[in-house]
């Protein structure tokens, strides 16, 4: 699974379920998962609490592991700067934990290698070590370094994907699509207030748009490597869209009624993926899409295919 992904036995992390178990707690991991890491003053302003109360709840989700922590330079002395962990913890038996990996067929696939791309500048790719080709030109993204890129962003267009299709090849009834990544908006600098209508395609097919709120780079990403300058975009969010049976949804909400059978995934030997904006977008603020090394979350494109039993 992604190393966002938990699944607990309740019966053997009783610890995870304490510090599941406070609203406190839970509105504090909500506000690592939107804004990225913060240290206790941040979250204490943020929520109006003590920080006595803060630091209290927060040793209780480091030591379930639910945080990881790490001590950065302030202007006096040093601060502990906390991050979420995970993106989803599912709570289910042994018996249970085993079935569900069975049903679900994950690929990762890496921010540089999409099939086909039609972009627009400001534009441009990099991998951990630097540039990919030449900044805000879109003939770069033809470059064959492409495939080391961890970080990519563009002001107009598409890029897509082209994931095999396993269930088919496993001859398996297909009951949901996920597709998760890490995304932002874009804009020369940064703005935390910019919104972006970013739209997927799944074989072709407008399943649904989430508008980004900004491009973030009021600190620096989990991951983004110090050659990056903190001018740049720094991370983004991690959104999972899902193509059920009755309808498409991001992280849970119910965004169009495109199901399943619309994509016709049974005769497809691949899984299209397009991650783009159209051209009537109301909101056209551009696309970060960030991969492993860059951003909060170090992973690729996911794709998971939940399939029957």
């Amino acid at each position: 699974m992604s190393r966002n992904f938990l699944v607990v036995d309740p019966e053997e992390r009783p610890d995870v379920l304490r510090g599941l178990a406070s609203p406190v707690r839970i509105k504090i991991l909500k506000s690592l998962h939107q804004r990225g890491g913060l240290n206790v003053n941040d979250i204490a302003d943020l929520l109006a609490l003590p920080q006595s109360t803060v630091s209290t709840n927060l040793q209780i989700l480091e030591e379930a592991g639910l945080i990881r922590t790490e001590t950065q330079k302030a202007r006096k002395g040093n601060q502990k700067i906390c991050h979420a962990v995970y993106e989803e913890v599912l709570v289910m038996f042994k018996e249970e934990v085993s079935a569900t990996r069975a049903n679900i067929i994950e690929v990762a696939m890496p921010v540089g290698l999409y099939t086909s791309c039609e972009v627009s500048g400001p534009c441009g790719l990099c991998s951990t070590e630097g540039i990919i080709g030449l900044l805000d030109v879109p003939d770069a993204f033809l470059d064959p370094a492409r495939m080391r890129a961890g970080l990519m962003w563009f002001t107009r267009g598409f890029v897509e994907y082209q994931f095999p299709n396993n269930a088919r090849l496993s001859k398996t009834n297909i009951e949901a699509l996920e597709f998760s990544l890490e995304l932002s908006s874009e804009v020369p600098g940064t703005a935390t207030d910019w919104p972006s209508d970013i739209t997927i395609w799944v074989n072709q097919q407008d399943v649904g748009t989430w508008t980004s709120p900004g491009d973030f780079g009021d600190q620096r990403g989990v991951y983004t490597p110090d050659w990056w300058t903190l001018r740049g975009s720094q991370y983004g969010m991690l959104k999972t869209w899902r193509v059920a049976r009755d309808g498409t949804y991001v992280d849970g909400v119910k965004i169009s009624p495109v199901a399943l059978k619309d994509l016709d995934v049974p005769n497809h030997h691949s899984i299209r993926l397009r991650i783009g904006m159209k051209e009537n977008a109301r909101n056209p603020g551009g696309i970060n899409i960030f991969g492993r090394g860059f951003g909060n979350y170090d992973q690729d494109i996911v794709l998971r295919i939940h399939t029957e039993d």
